[in-house]
């Protein structure tokens, strides 16, 4: 196998991060299309035409309307003129794969003059199996829609079989619905406007169902730019709408949340600003509670230390709101199958929760109630040769195998990730409570229980390897070789007290020089720089010492060293401070000089890594594909800080509308292609927290160097004290 263990493992990460996403909340088993987040064109469609036919399209795609909405901030417009000899069609997808729940396809429209149901444009829907129902009038359950009004319009499942009988026994299945068409009707010739808004799937609901209640306890907690808004959750099947003043008087909406969440982060511009805001229930036929009590929010300017405070416990919320209930795990992404616990994600959740007790975002009570459930839970999860799965079921502790068959036994990358956070956390809960003592033993006892030396597969091999199955063995044998984000699995399995293997390894397995350890390299970089470990070749004017090509993705500088301090020492090819410092700039210097020329990249707006859409940061500019990964810059803050917060202050005071969320920084995005990712990764979530919090402070470092078991196997590969300056 010729991919290196992290390129394997961002493949599948990213197929993770597509697919994954069936079986989550009430919202996504009902919401197709609520608002845009780009504010030019809606990223998830596609719009093409056949002259003299005429459509609207903005970047190939769906325009979006600010000033049309049932749900705020905007909706779709669809501007077309149908003419004989033509044709046009607008593609609109579901965003993520979902199990619908419901048997009606529902949305609102508007139009300026009245639309007839024999002048509408006609739809047919694809699920997610290829299977296509038979077309429709998009208006066919009306006569028209009227001048000037939001009219809902009812599609039934039932109504597209019922048109035409099909040909075919592979029937559409709206449960998977995966993209609704919109195509041109009859030639009328005329030009028409239709605002479309609220797509969802759901019951046929009855118009005699009561009014919504107002919602509950809102608060409003300002920032700089933006208001936190909490209340209480009412029924999952009505979304909220939110309203902003800055007279008490005049309240505009601002944006929609969905139902079964209670929290929102309103942008609200440039401070210092004095608002107030109130929200309100909005039920499926778009009737409207009264609005909730008015509450008072003020937003002023930050210091940098503001900001990075903001920052980490804004993307801290991923591990403490949204962890799984039974396991108090980390789960693959979000929105996402919420059983779906990441055992290395969670690793670095548990780094990211010691940051966030030291800065008072929890108590030290809840903190230590949260390892408590984390620890017991991984104590009777399943574990091969102590070593714990890629993913675990939050509910039972049994091996989720994601990937495939072969995929359902031990990862020994993901189990060094939770290793490394496990460690950090035992030298942090000294505490003499019974509970932390709980804590501290129970980490040692699954410390010493994992068998390194097992996933040697050969007493006499040079290399450890990344998984073990109890059905298929060592069949997937892929081995651990550097440069990349595996480093640490090298260090642990030497450092283990019970379970080591020779320090020689280090030197055979991860620096390797083989014939295995050299075509393996040049396998995944396609370069001869760097295959033989060290590089030496410089890039931007900046010498690389350790990597392939010009130094790969920027994880790798992340993930082995979030709780393993770099700092002050080196082994006999490099001091990896200064190395991933190096290749960290390279990566700003690239996006700087934006060869590719795409929208965006510049001083302030860089990091290329493994993330949804992204082509990562592998020997450059091969994969660019103009995706921004921020966790990329924001997560290497000890060796860039300038770069860093250049960056940090770039994505949230100017584009923050579009990328900060509920759970921090979103994962990415693309400017070139008008695309702003809303999932949250639980493996990009944490870098930012932990790693800001070794700039600023050195506490995990500093936790996860206290281990008695570190300095001896640094000893043993020859680590020496480095004294040359850090830059």
């Amino acid at each position: 196998m010729n991919l290196p263990s992290r390129t394997l493992l961002t493949l599948l990460s990213l197929i993770t991060c597509t697919t994954l996403v069936m079986a989550q909340g009430a919202r996504d088993r009902h919401q197709v299309f609520d608002s845009s987040t780009a504010d030019r064109s809606y990223f998830h469609s596609e719009g093409s035409k056949v002259e003299p036919s005429e459509l609207e399209v903005i970047d190939g795609r769906c325009p979006v309307d600010g000033s049309h909405f049932t749900s705020p901030p905007n909706a779709l417009r669809l501007r077309w003129t149908s003419m004989a000899g033509g044709d046009w069609r607008m593609n609109v997808r579901v965003p993520r794969s979902a199990d619908f729940d419901g048997d009606t396809l529902y949305f609102w429209c508007y139009s300026e003059t009245p639309l007839r149901r024999e002048d509408s444009p006609r739809v047919y829907l694809m699920d997610r199996d290829g299977h296509g129902s038979p077309s429709i009038r998009l208006i066919e359950s009306i006569d028209q829609v009227p001048a000037k009004q939001w009219t809902r319009i009812d599609l039934p499942f039932n109504s597209f079989k019922d048109v035409f009988q099909s040909t075919s026994d592979l029937a559409f299945d709206g449960h998977k619905l995966n993209s609704i068409q919109i195509l041109q009707g009859l030639d009328d010739g005329q030009a028409h406007v239709l605002y479309i808004d609220d797509i969802r799937v759901g019951q046929k609901a009855s118009e005699t169902d009561a009014i919504p209640a107002p919602p509950r306890g809102l608060t409003a907690q300002g920032a700089e730019h933006h208001v936190n808004l909490r209340w209480n959750l009412g029924t999952n099947d009505y979304s909220h709408r939110i309203y902003r003043s800055t007279d008490s008087k005049h309240f505009i909406p601002v944006g929609t949340q969905k139902g079964d969440i209670n929290r929102y982060a309103d942008f609200a511009g440039k401070p210092p600003l004095k608002l107030q805001y109130r929200i309100t229930s909005v039920d499926p036929h778009n009737r409207e509670s009264r609005p909730s009590e008015i509450v008072d929010a003020s937003t002023r300017p930050f210091s940098d230390d503001e900001l990075l405070t903001m920052v980490q416990e804004g993307c801290f919320e991923y591990y403490w709101e949204s962890a799984h209930p039974n396991a108090g795990m980390a789960i693959e992404v979000l929105p996402g199958n919420e059983n779906l616990v990441a055992v290395g994600s969670s690793g670095f959740g548990i780094m990211a929760l010691l940051t966030a007790t030291e800065r008072q975002f929890v108590t030290r009570q809840a903190s230590v109630e949260r390892m408590l459930k984390i620890v017991r839970f991984l104590k009777t999860a399943d574990r091969f040769h102590g070593v714990w799965p890629h993913f675990l079921d939050g509910r039972t502790g049994k091996t989720i195998p994601y990937f495939g068959k072969y995929d359902n036994g031990g990862d020994l990358v993901e189990t060094s990730f939770l290793i490394q956070g496990l460690l950090a956390a035992r030298q942090y809960f000294k505490g003499i409570t019974a509970e932390e003592k709980e804590i501290r033993q129970t980490i040692t006892s699954l410390w010493e229980e994992v068998e390194w030396d097992w996933y040697r597969k050969d007493p006499k091999s040079d290399f450890l390897y990344w998984h073990w199955s109890p059905d298929s063995a060592w069949h997937i044998s892929h081995p651990f070789v550097g440069w990349n984000e595996s480093m640490i699995v090298y260090l642990l399995a030497i450092a283990s007290p019970t379970h080591s293997v020779p320090a020689s390894m280090y030197y055979t397995g991860w620096a390797g020089q083989s014939e295995t350890a050299v075509r393996y390299r040049q396998g995944w970089s396609r370069t001869t720089q760097g295959d033989h470990y060290t590089n030496g070749n410089s890039y931007f004017g900046i010498k690389l010492d350790v990597g392939s090509g010009s130094g790969g993705e920027l994880f790798f500088t992340q993930f082995s060293f979030m709780g393993f301090d770099p700092r002050g020492k080196r082994d006999r090819f490099a001091n990896y401070f200064e190395n991933n410092r190096n290749l960290a700039l390279i990566n700003h210097a690239y996006c700087a000089a934006n060869p590719r020329g795409f929208v965006g990249y510049g001083d302030n707006c860089w990091g290329l890594s493994a993330g949804v859409n992204s082509g990562g940061g592998k020997p450059l500019p091969r994969d660019d594909n103009g995706t921004i990964n921020i966790s990329a810059s924001l997560g290497v803050f000890p060796y860039t800080p300038k770069e860093s917060m250049a960056a940090l202050k770039h994505f949230y005071r100017d584009l923050g509308s579009k990328v900060w969320g509920l759970h921090g920084f979103v994962d990415g995005f693309n400017e070139t292609q008008n695309w702003f990712e809303q999932i949250n990764m639980g493996l990009n979530q944490a870098p930012i927290v932990v790693m800001i919090e070794n700039y600023r402070s050195g506490l995990i470092w500093n936790l996860f160097m206290a281990n008695p078991e570190i300095q001896p196997m640094l000893d043993k590969i020859g680590f020496v004290a480095d004294t040359s300056p850090q830059k």
